[in-house]
């Protein structure tokens, strides 16, 4: 595990490094958010953002995902994988936000995980990003391994664990942004065929670079 100065040295290089860190999908609404994540569950952001631009444009509003027909949704997100199930719980999540939510995504944790297709990791995206919630912490596969790599964890692999010890470490207002970053560096630097340790930022404070 890193110390407190460790972590905070690690949060300060990564936001200098990445000052303008935010979701890499494409989205104008909040439920365009919630079904772009949806999407991109074992697929990259840049497929589904590929994707997403025909589909908002053929269903505009919550109303007509919710009027939808299963199959049409799935022939526009067929090239995101797993599309049978994906379709089946975006029109599916329509219609309970609209009956029971007012055609608005919630705000708590404990609403977010009763929708459709919707796990931890998709409710503390939304949590961060549209209600800036302290404390949301977003663990993909990227963070997984840098905070591992990092030392930041000891060696875990389940998300939720992952997400509470980081959340004990964080300061609460940056763990949102914390976790887009650790997204772009792990592309960029830290990445999952190999860490390109001589050009890292954090190397200097980092439990895999110094061991």
């Amino acid at each position: 595990m890193r110390t407190p100065e460790q972590v905070r040295e690690i949060v300060g290089r990564l936001e200098a490094e990445y000052p303008d860190a935010m979701c890499t999908l494409d989205y104008k609404k909040d439920y365009e958010l919630l079904f772009s994540v949806r999407l991109a569950a074992q697929c990259t952001d840049e497929r589904v953002n590929k994707i997403t631009p025909a589909l908002f444009e053929r269903f505009p509003t919550l109303e007509s995902f919710a009027e939808a027909s299963v199959e049409e949704v799935e022939g526009l997100v067929k090239s995101c994988g797993f599309y049978r199930t994906k379709a089946r719980d975006i029109v599916d999540c329509a219609k309970i936000l609209l009956t029971q939510y007012g055609g608005k995504v919630p705000g708590t944790m404990e609403e977010l995980l009763k929708l459709p297709g919707v796990g931890r990791k998709t409710a503390n995206l939304i949590l961060g990003d549209v209600y800036d919630a302290p404390g949301a912490v977003t663990v993909d596969t990227h963070c997984i391994r840098l905070s591992n790599r990092m030392g930041l964890v000891d060696n875990l692999k389940d998300p939720a664990k992952i997400e509470a010890a980081l959340r004990e470490q964080l300061p609460p207002e940056k763990t949102n942004n914390f976790s887009h970053r650790m997204v772009l560096h792990g592309r960029a630097v830290c990445t999952a065929r190999r860490p390109y340790c001589e050009r890292c930022c954090v190397k200097h404070v980092c439990q895999f670079a110094s061991g």
